[in-house]
C-alpha cells in the first residue's frame, strides 16, 4: 500500500497526489464515516480534513501549497523549488502517518470533526 500517495514532478510544480480509491483507504474512509456522519471521504473531504490537520499540527505548511481535489483523489501543488520539494515531502509524510496510524486519525476526527469544513 505504498503507492497511494506520491510526488509527481512537473515543469513548474511538485504535485502530491493521494489516491483514495485503494481498498485500504476506502476502509479507513468508512471508519471515519462511522465516527462522523459528515466524513464521506471523497477527495474534497480528505482536503477538508488535511486542511484542518495541517492548520493545527503543521501551520508552517499551510501556506506552501494549493489544493485541488476531485472525487477520487486529493491533490496538492507545491512550488518547484527546494522549499517546495521539502514541503511536498512533509505533506507526503503527514498523509502516510495518518494512514499508517489510523487510530490517531480517528482520534483527530473525534476531537476536531465539528471544526472540519466537510464537503
Amino acid at each position: 500500500m505504498n503507492e497511494y500517495v506520491k510526488i509527481i514532478e512537473n515543469d513548474g510544480s511538485y504535485d502530491v497526489v493521494f489516491y483514495i480509491d485503494y481498498p485500504e483507504i476506502l476502509a479507513i474512509g468508512e471508519e471515519l464515516f462511522q465516527i462522523n456522519q459528515n466524513a464521506y471521504m471523497n477527495g474534497y473531504n480528505w482536503e477538508a480534513l488535511l486542511d484542518c490537520y495541517i492548520t493545527k499540527y503543521a501551520p508552517d505548511l499551510a501556506f506552501e501549497f494549493e489544493a485541488d481535489s476531485e472525487g477520487g483523489m486529493y491533490a496538492a501543488y507545491f512550488e518547484k523549488s527546494e522549499d517546495g520539494a521539502n514541503a511536498a515531502n512533509a505533506m507526503v509524510n503527514i498523509i502516510k502517518s495518518l494512514i499508517e496510524n489510523k487510530e490517531s486519525l480517528f482520534a483527530f476526527v473525534r476531537e476536531y470533526g465539528d471544526e472540519i469544513d466537510w464537503d
